[in-house]
C-alpha cells in the first residue's frame, strides 16, 4: 500500500508526513512537492519524493504511479484552487487511485464563508469519481490567530467584527493526525469527517486567554463590518486581504465556524490542543 500526499513541504503537509511515518513502513509513504530540494529530509529517511505541481495538470498522474491512497491537501491560491484540484482529481482517475482524502472545511456543504466556494466545488467533483473518497472536514486553523494575538497583545486591542460568534478551531497538527489515522487505516471507505477543535470559543474568550498568556491586559473591540473594514485598510492591509477578514469575521458570527463535534478527538485518540496551548509559543518567544 502507497500512501501519498500532496503540498507535503506545507505546514500542514509535513506534519501528516511526520505522524504517516509514526503509523507506516516509510516506504510506504510518497511525499508530493512542487519542490523537491525541499523535500530531501524527507528522502533521507526513506520516503519516496515526487515532484507534483497543481500547476502542470499533464505531468500530474506520473507522479501519482502506483499510488493507492492519495491525500489532496487544498491548495493555498484562493482564487484558483478549483482548477488545481480539478488537475489531481483528474489525474487520481487516470493513475487507479483507490481513495481519495481532501481538506475540506467545517460543515462545508452549508457554509457562505470566504472560502467556502472552491471547496464546495471540489466536494461537487469528489461526488461522482469512480474511488472511495473522505471529505477531511477541518475547522479553522487556530494557528490563523497567530498573528491577530500578537497584534492584540502588542496593541492592548483586539479588534473584530464577529460579534459572539463563536469558532471551534484546531490546531494543523492535530488535523494532520487525524489525516494520518484515516489514511492508513487498515481498510478505507469514503466518509465525510467534521473535524472541530473541542470548545468553541468567542473573540471575548480570546481576548482573556492573551490576558492570561502575555500578562498584560488585552481589550476587545466589537466594531461594525464597515468600521472593521475602515480600521483595516486604514491600518496598511491591502483591501482585497482586509475584506477576507471582514467576510470571516461574519462567517464567524453567522455561527459557520463554531459547529462542535467529537470526532476530531475521538480519531486522534486524545483531546484537541487548547486554544491557550496553540497561541502560547507564539506569545512567549524571548
Amino acid at each position: 500500500m502507497s500512501i501519498a500526499v500532496t503540498g507535503s513541504t506545507g505546514v500542514l503537509g509535513s506534519f501528516v508526513i511526520d505522524a504517516l511515518l509514526d503509523r507506516v513502513p516509510a516506504d510506504r509513504v510518497v511525499a508530493l512537492a512542487r519542490n523537491t530540494n525541499k523535500a530531501q529530509h524527507y528522502a533521507d529517511r526513506g520516503v519516496t519524493v515526487r515532484h507534483f505541481d497543481y500547476d502542470s495538470p499533464a505531468d500530474l498522474p506520473a507522479a501519482l504511479d502506483g499510488v493507492d491512497r492519495l491525500l489532496l491537501i487544498s491548495g493555498s491560491a484562493v482564487g484558483q484552487r478549483f482548477p488545481q484540484h480539478q488537475a489531481v482529481i483528474d489525474a487520481a482517475k487516470v493513475a487507479g487511485v483507490g481513495f481519495f482524502a481532501y481538506t475540506s472545511i467545517l460543515h462545508a456543504d452549508t457554509a457562505t464563508g470566504p472560502v467556502a466556494p472552491e471547496h464546495q466545488a471540489t466536494e461537487r467533483l469528489l461526488a461522482d469519481v469512480p474511488f472511495a473518497v473522505a471529505l477531511l472536514r477541518n475547522g479553522w486553523y487556530t494557528e490563523n490567530f497567530i498573528e491577530t494575538a500578537q497584534q492584540a497583545v502588542s496593541t492592548g486591542s483586539l479588534i473584530t467584527s464577529a460579534g459572539d460568534g463563536r469558532v471551534s478551531s484546531a490546531t494543523r497538527q492535530d488535523l494532520a493526525e487525524a489525516a494520518a489515522v484515516v489514511l492508513s487505516g487498515d481498510s478505507v471507505d469514503s466518509a465525510t469527517y467534521e473535524l472541530s477543535g473541542d470548545v468553541a470559543w468567542t473573540h471575548a474568550d480570546l481576548a482573556r486567554t492573551l490576558s492570561e498568556l502575555s500578562g498584560r491586559p488585552v481589550e476587545l473591540r466589537q466594531l461594525s463590518s464597515d468600521d472593521h473594514l475602515r480600521v483595516l485598510v486604514d491600518a496598511g492591509v491591502p483591501e482585497p486581504a482586509a475584506q477576507f477578514v471582514v467576510a470571516n469575521d461574519q462567517a464567524i458570527e453567522r455561527g459557520e465556524l463554531g459547529g462542535l463535534t467529537d470526532t476530531l478527538s475521538k480519531l486522534i485518540g486524545h483531546p484537541g490542543t487548547s486554544l491557550a496551548d496553540a497561541l502560547r509559543p507564539a506569545l512567549t518567544q524571548d
